[in-house]
């Protein structure tokens, strides 16, 4: 049955002014979110000792990823029941009073604590804001602003650690938090009015509730054990093999409940569509591996080239700048053919060649070189991130937007923490032998024995082509449907 509309306009129009406001709100919240992934990293050593508990210190990140990450999919479902600007202005709220807790945050504790609030406002960010897109833009109109969405990304990237650090040594940590107050207000103010003539495309739904909280406690124990394996406890220690049994345990009992529910949390349609499998999974891998590459390339840069930490992060743009020039690319393939994966594919393809080449020559390879093919593989991963997203939502119905939007992300996140998982344990597995001979972990990493950290990035970059080879394979097997020339945003059922 379809959603009453609205007495006030049944067949309302968003002017393009209209449209404009929205986009600007919605690409602020996804700075704030994004933002927050890459501002903490360069802080973390000062707030460590600041707080007199570098023991705890792990928990900023670990606290802020399991929240996020688990709640991200309760955001797709409801925002299918209750609308997008409600749980949109919900989760800018609850990330806004997270961070301000951070802030205040006295002890390591109590910090940890925050970031779990602020990763729950977090976790519906990003995956409201590209529903959001979605019900305002037919698949082709969206097509053209992947270059803002990917911009803003990479401005974080850039920008993140560089505020970090100089909050961190110049002023005090607590501004990497404060920050996200007045961008917060910005961008609930920019959405608040103007989500008001946002299209309605939800009906009536239940949320089962036995199938979240599987969910949620599997997709928690499984991250808990990727961030804890190898680092805190040995992989094949009693913690470590608890929590991936009671991962495996939880997760067949949400497969269960998604099989037999009334009503699952992920609807079987959306579950069984192959667009939306293999579209996912190529995205699961393509945004797993660039996440494991901007993490362990800068130890990269300083331990095997001999980068200091400034010059590390300028070395670093290529990788990040690049994702954009992908992205647009894809954009402008999906706007102009039918065959709109050719382009894609051809660019993976060359970045599976450049990571090989980074595997087989190593410090062999000049620094502009080096640049150079850093800057082609993230081109290539950049192209998968928008056309698995427009093709995801083209794939379901205006009402299954919101869940399948969502599920992408978590498995994206997911799959983030899979591919970092195994980047450290590549790392920390060929450095081992050394840390036997005198060596520590942290003086291995910064170059004490540079062929020995060369040959152990040799094998995480051969990993990274495993994993680019993987989301090329299931990028090959995504459908190229027509895309829709529906634009919702032209005749929409107006509004909260």
């Amino acid at each position: 049955m379809n959603p009453p509309q609205s007495p006030a306009s049944a067949q309302g129009r968003l002017e393009p002014a209209e449209i404009r406001a929205i986009l600007a709100g919605l690409m602020t919240a996804m700075l704030l979110a994004a933002l927050d992934q890459t501002i903490v990293a360069t802080a973390m050593p000062t707030i460590g000792h600041d707080l007199g508990d570098a023991t705890n210190l792990p928990w900023i990140v670990t606290a802020y990823l399991l929240a996020s990450t688990a709640v991200t999919p309760l955001y797709g479902k409801l925002s299918d029941i209750h609308g997008r600007r409600i749980m949109l202005l919900i989760a800018i709220a609850t990330f806004s009073l997270g961070s301000l807790a951070c802030a205040l945050a006295p002890t390591m504790v109590g910090l940890a604590l925050a970031r779990g609030l602020q990763g729950i406002g977090g976790g519906g960010l990003i995956a409201l804001s590209q529903t959001i897109l979605a019900d305002i833009m037919s698949p082709k109109e969206r097509a053209r602003y992947q270059v803002v969405i990917a911009s803003v990304f990479v401005t974080a990237s850039v920008a993140g650690p560089l505020l970090g650090g100089f909050f961190a040594q110049h002023l005090h940590w607590s501004l990497i938090f404060w920050i996200n107050l007045p961008i917060g207000f910005l961008a609930f103010a920019l959405t608040n009015a103007n989500l008001k003539r946002l299209p309605r495309h939800e009906r009536r739904h239940r949320l089962d509730y036995p199938g979240a909280a599987l969910m949620v406690l599997a997709s928690t124990s499984l991250l808990l054990a990727l961030s804890w394996g190898g680092v805190r406890y040995a992989w094949d220690s009693a913690p470590i093999l608890g929590l991936l049994a009671a991962a495996l345990g939880l997760g067949a009992g949400f497969a269960a409940r998604l099989a037999t529910a009334p009503e699952p949390l992920i609807p079987a349609a959306v579950l069984r569509d192959p667009v939306v499998c293999t579209a996912t999974l190529a995205a699961c891998f393509a945004m797993g591996t660039f996440i494991g590459l901007t993490i362990y390339v800068p130890i990269y840069l300083e331990g095997v080239i001999g980068l200091s930490a400034s010059e590390s992060g300028v070395a670093l743009v290529p990788l990040m700048a690049g994702t954009v020039t992908g992205a647009t690319l894809s954009g402008r393939s999906m706007l102009y053919f039918r065959h709109y994966k050719r382009l894609p594919l051809a660019l993976m393809t060359v970045s599976i060649l450049c990571c090989a080449t980074i595997a087989l020559m190593g410090r062999a390879l000049p620094l502009w070189l080096l640049e150079v093919l850093l800057a082609l593989l993230s081109t290539g991963l950049g192209t998968i991130l928008p056309l698995s997203t427009i093709s995801i939502q083209n794939a379901v119905q205006p009402h299954e937007l919101g869940i399948a939007t969502a599920s992408m992300n978590f498995f994206r996140s997911l799959g983030g923490a899979l591919i970092v998982a195994a980047f450290g344990t590549i790392v920390l597995g060929g450095l081992a032998s050394d840390v036997n001979s005198g060596h520590d972990i942290e003086s291995l990493i910064r170059g004490a024995d540079v062929a020995r950290l060369a040959l152990t990035f040799r094998w995480v970059f051969w990993a990274a082509c495993a994993g680019l080879v993987l989301a090329l394979i299931f990028l090959a097997l995504v459908e190229e449907r027509p895309l829709g020339e529906r634009g919702v945003a032209r005749h929409a059922t107006v509004t909260e």
